[in-house]
């Protein structure tokens, strides 16, 4: 680890820490190999993402105002997940248009906030990450990173210097995998109709694996799996990255 690299805080995610911190650890792993100095804040909470996504704007901004406070002295803030990355640095801003204030401290945040596999490739320049891995992976691109952050082509280069593994395209990649936060809850039989497509699309392919950069969907997508009985396996693109698939996939248990 470089003791002259950017300072970049990673920001875990409500989902990778409580659920799946293999993750995190994984995402540590890579900023670090890559030569930068990561620090964990402690005092970091949940993006606010759900309470803006129901309509709870001011819950939300009270969320966000401890996010931009904690967060404010680091070069970089970096999270695994497309969607806390495009919350923090789409909709902040947004949710402080009224106060001059703190909407020029949710754009300096804005700025320096990027989703994982977009730092490593258009910030530090990372090219082909080499590793080994057997499978053949099909990639899926959440919406909130495809549409809101353009990441498509980043995870498929990092991805592309792992040993044994190949990627194979889906019909479904760029397409919503039905989970959509509170929608899944909110309107189940139509997330399960989505998500059923999903699974309909991987079974025509030869994947046994499927991999992506955000938690709500891999989870969604593991859940299905799971239940359907489809031996394919689920996994964030950083574990495979950093070398961290001894524990189980997304949905498995040991036994």
């Amino acid at each position: 680890m470089s003791a002259t690299g950017p300072n970049v805080a990673l920001f875990a995610t409500c989902l990778v820490d409580l659920f799946r911190p293999s993750v995190g650890f994984s995402a540590a792993i890579l900023l670090e190999e890559a030569g930068c100095r990561v620090t964990v804040p402690v005092a970091q909470t949940c993006c606010g993402q759900p309470a803006y996504n129901t309509g709870d704007k001011t819950d939300a901004a009270d969320i966000a105002r401890q996010v931009i406070t904690k967060f404010a002295d680091y070069d970089y803030v970096v999270a695994p997940s497309g969607s806390c990355a495009g919350m923090i640095k789409h909709h902040y801003p947004q949710l402080f248009a009224d106060d001059p204030e703190m909407a020029a401290k949710a754009a300096a945040l804005s700025e320096k906030t990027f989703e994982l596999m977009s730092f490593l490739t258009d910030v530090l320049n990372v090219p082909a990450i080499h590793g080994r891995f057997k499978g053949v992976a099909a990639y899926h691109d959440s919406c909130s990173g495809l549409r809101e952050l353009g990441i498509k082509r980043q995870p498929r280069q990092l991805l592309s210097g792992i040993d044994g593994l190949s990627l194979e395209e889906y019909d479904g990649a760029e397409t919503c995998c039905g989970f959509g936060g509170a929608f899944c809850v909110k309107y189940d039989d139509v997330s399960d109709k989505i998500v059923s497509s999903r699974l309909e699309e991987l079974a025509r392919t030869e994947a046994t694996h499927v991999l992506g950069g955000d938690m709500g969907c891999l989870f969604n997508l593991a859940g299905k799996l799971k239940r359907e009985g489809s031996t394919i396996q689920v996994r964030h693109a950083a574990e495979v990255l950093a070398g961290l698939t001894e524990n189980p996939a997304i949905g498995e248990t040991d036994d």
